[in-house]
């Protein structure tokens, strides 16, 4: 038994919305139960200076966590004079995925950076910031076509992420906290709108996984992430 109550192949509530921020081109708050992120899309002219003259643009992404995201508060990193190893990690991985669905050639001389805000975590707040992501950037892509910045476009598919991984012996779909923090296994898969892998972190956290689970798991991220591609659909109609 899930200490949620939630069957082995069933999301915590999912809610993607839209507008949530005044000023951004795109934003989202994307909520994963309760975990909360804050995606908002900004859109500037220019590239990095290593990315001159290349006639592409660019997209990246910040990660961070609100002092009281968590139980107890944590200290600003900003306070702290620098960004975790683990902060890191996750806005490279947001980066990533973003771009694997974009045409950065059809974004042309601009870069659009993505601030994901976790708000409140409950577990999954980097696949939740991953799809909360994808939203804001259609959000802020479809704004630049409307405003007759862009001709056409630039988004060529969408991207979602989902935690999985074997709790109690059993594997299971979109951990929270409570299943985060004592699972045997635990994997994050990104995934392309057609199904195609984007990446995936895979951790034996007490012990080896089988090929059987790891297929079971797989399976699991394809389910989560078909439902999840469809809340997308709805946030940006």
């Amino acid at each position: 038994m899930r200490p949620s109550g939630r069957a082995p192949d069933q999301l915590r509530d999912i809610a993607l919305e839209t507008a949530v921020s005044r000023y951004a081109e795109g934003s989202c708050l994307a909520k994963f139960g309760q975990t909360h992120v804050l995606c908002a899309a900004s859109v500037e002219q220019g590239v990095p200076g290593w990315l001159k003259g290349q006639g592409r643009g660019w997209v990246t992404a910040e990660y961070g966590m609100l002092p009281r995201a968590t139980h107890t508060r944590g200290r600003r990193e900003a306070a702290q004079g620098k960004q975790s190893g683990r902060t890191q990690e996750i806005q490279r991985l947001i980066g990533r995925s973003l771009r694997s669905v974009i045409d950065l050639k059809a974004l042309g001389d601009r870069t659009i950076t993505l601030d994901c805000d976790v708000i409140q975590a409950d577990g999954g707040t980097r696949t939740a910031a991953i799809t909360g992501a994808w939203v804001a950037l259609a959000k802020a892509c479809a704004y630049l076509v409307e405003e007759k910045e862009l001709k056409t476009n630039p988004i060529t598919g969408q991207v979602a992420a989902i935690s999985c991984g074997v709790f109690g012996d059993a594997p299971v779909l979109d951990l929270d906290y409570a299943e985060d923090s004592s699972a045997e296994v635990d994997a994050n898969f990104v995934l392309a709108g057609d199904g195609r892998l984007i990446e995936i972190q895979a951790t034996g956290e007490a012990r080896p996984f089988s090929d059987e689970e790891f297929a079971e798991l797989m399976r699991l991220a394809k389910l989560g992430c078909g439902q999840l591609f469809e809340a997308q659909k709805r946030a940006i109609a």
